[in-house]
């Protein structure tokens, strides 16, 4: 049974359509890589998914409810955990602080989350505006996962990291998917390291969903037409 589904959405920024025919099918469990070109409309199906956006047309169903009339804050309490692009940590807060100020009762706690990324242990008095990116991605991550989320969604999670960080995050994402049995959507553009987690896709152009399938199953053709500078 599927967890999250979208169905023929589409969107608007005021006048302007962001959105036309998108679809979205992720179960217990998976991983789903959404991915696209810069502009196609990866981060505003994630708003849509996490009602910061309203869509107009189409469905979008959660553990089977119909989230349209939701405000973004019964999403989260649904159990939609984001980590949002560009990390957007409490910058005055406490590593600790910005963990417990999302914290739901279930079992991410401060000593999961800390097994996961220990640095944010060793770091936890420090006010968050003194991490470095990485950190700072790391404490994002942690963040999310305070909400005890059902599904946890990950926007450019890696993006504009040094590499050796970047692979700290994805093989953070790789336990959650074998340790856990979290779903999780991410939007990415390496197609390297989403082999490793991703057991299928969607890709977007201009708005739409042009292909989805098994992640083994995207060609070459399919990765330079769609994802092709």
């Amino acid at each position: 049974m599927s967890l999250l589904k979208l169905t023929h959405i589409s969107a608007f920024y005021g006048a302007s359509q962001a959105l036309f025919d998108v679809h979205l099918d992720l179960e217990e469990g998976q991983v789903l890589a959404l991915m696209g070109r810069n502009g196609m409309g990866k981060s505003t199906t994630v708003k849509v998914i996490c009602r910061l956006l309203a869509h107009r047309g189409g469905t979008v169903t959660f553990d089977g409810r119909d989230m349209g009339s939701l405000p973004a804050f019964m999403a989260a309490r649904a159990g939609i955990g984001l980590v949002p692009e560009g990390r957007r940590c409490f910058a005055n807060l406490t590593v600790q602080e910005n963990l417990i100020v999302a914290a739901r009762p279930g079992s991410w706690d401060l000593d999961a989350v800390h097994r996961v990324f220990p640095r944010l242990g060793e770091r936890s008095e420090q006010v968050a505006s003194s991490l470095s990116g990485g950190e700072q991605q790391m404490l994002a991550i942690g963040r999310a996962l305070m909400t005890n989320p059902r599904l946890l969604i990950l926007d450019e999670a890696t993006e504009g990291l040094a590499p050796v960080v970047r692979q700290e995050i994805w093989a953070a994402i790789g336990r959650l998917k074998a340790e856990t049995g979290l779903a999780i959507l991410v939007v990415d553009k390496s197609l390297r390291e989403l082999a490793t987690v991703a057991d299928k896709a969607v890709i977007l152009e201009k708005g739409r969903s042009v292909w989805a399938g098994g992640f083994g199953e995207l060609t070459a053709d399919v990765t330079d037409q769609y994802l092709g500078v």
